[in-house]
């Protein structure tokens, strides 16, 4: 059998297969609540044999909302509605994981479908915070630094979430620290200023993510997995590395995560990003040799570059994003390419 469609056991979850729908922003929602889209777009991916569902970057705050139309989890009254998505998802033999996030100082923006502008104060936006008082864009309003105070109580949203995305049935939890959102503001050196305890040397600005990640462990059972995204590198002189993430990698499964999700950029707009097909999978194969599971995701279009991945032992897992946006059965048709007898809805045996 192709090794893209042999299951993985995570802990207590099993995975049907190794492909994972990387978490993608969808913008519709109106308060953080979960709408029809949602259900309809997750659900699609399900019925499509995709073995695991990442849903969005899910607010830990509404101040931590990249936009007004971010998915959130600060409130109990969201948990509802995840839970008829969750439900579903599980009920086509998936599984359902879900992000949670912060946005740090690229918080308070348009949609992109609006402009993906900051938002002013008088049109919606809101006061945005980062380790440092250094705003994404120039022109743009100055973030908050954060104090001490501050930094516990969005480690507390984040415990919180994450008991809420228990209570709303979802199987797997990723912790957002990538892309230039407020975890990997923490990281980087670039972004973070600091003079405390929680900047300067490497595990001072691992200090914020380490804490995040054991706070969420006392809610998160251990017996379900954590996986938590980080950008490899900065792709900028002075920023964060990817020698500095093969660093962290053991200090986060020490703490209780099972798989690093390694993306990479977002943390300044004039990053120079060699972007191609697989370009990210070397940082994969990288931090996986430190003994922790790690999943590649970027320009991931076909069954054959996937299942070369897994071959080579770069990743356990393959994330796809746009892919999976033009074909939601891509599971579907890569086993049928694949020769692998994949269990498909019964409502579409006709067409199997």
């Amino acid at each position: 059998m192709a090794k893209l469609f042999s299951p993985l056991k995570i802990k207590d979850i099993t995975l049907k297969n190794r492909i994972v729908m990387s978490p993608m922003c969808q913008y519709s929602s109106t308060n953080g609540y979960a709408s029809e889209w949602h259900m309809v777009h997750y659900g699609a991916r399900a019925a499509g044999g995709t073995g695991l569902i990442i849903m969005e970057a899910t607010a830990v705050s509404p101040e931590g909302r990249i936009s007004p139309g971010d998915l959130g989890l600060w409130d109990d009254d969201h948990i509802e509605r995840l839970k008829q998505i969750t439900g579903f998802i599980h009920s086509q033999d998936s599984v359902a994981g879900i992000q949670i996030a912060h946005a740090g100082r690229k918080a308070s923006c348009a949609e992109p479908r609006n402009g993906n502008r900051q938002l002013a104060l008088d049109e919606g936006g809101w006061q945005t915070i980062a380790p440092s008082d250094i705003p994404f864009n120039e022109g743009e309003r100055t973030p908050s630094g954060m104090r001490k105070n501050d930094i516990l109580q969005i480690t507390d949203a984040f415990r919180s979430a994450a008991s809420r995305a228990l209570k709303a049935g979802f199987s797997v939890l990723e912790i957002h620290s990538a892309h230039g959102y407020l975890l990997h503001e923490f990281l980087s050196p670039l972004t973070n200023k600091r003079n405390d305890e929680y900047g300067g040397s490497f595990e001072n600005r691992t200090r914020f993510l380490l804490e995040v990640v054991s706070a969420v462990r006392t809610v998160w059972p251990v017996e379900k997995p954590l996986f938590v995204r980080l950008s490899a590198t900065d792709w900028t002189e002075g920023g964060w590395t990817p020698e500095e993430t093969v660093r962290l990698a053991p200090l986060l499964k020490h703490c209780g995560v099972d798989l690093i999700d390694c993306s990479s950029g977002g943390i300044i707009g004039s990053a120079k990003i060699p972007a191609g097909p697989g370009y990210q999978v070397p940082f994969a194969g990288s931090v996986r040799k430190t003994g922790i599971m790690t999943s590649a995701v970027g320009f991931i279009s076909s069954p054959e570059q996937a299942e070369e991945i897994l071959m080579e032992e770069k990743a356990d897992l393959v994330m796809l994003g746009r892919e999976l946006l033009r074909n939601p059965y891509f599971a579907l048709n890569a086993a049928r390419q694949q020769g692998v007898d994949a269990g498909w809805p019964e409502q579409y045996l006709r067409a199997k």
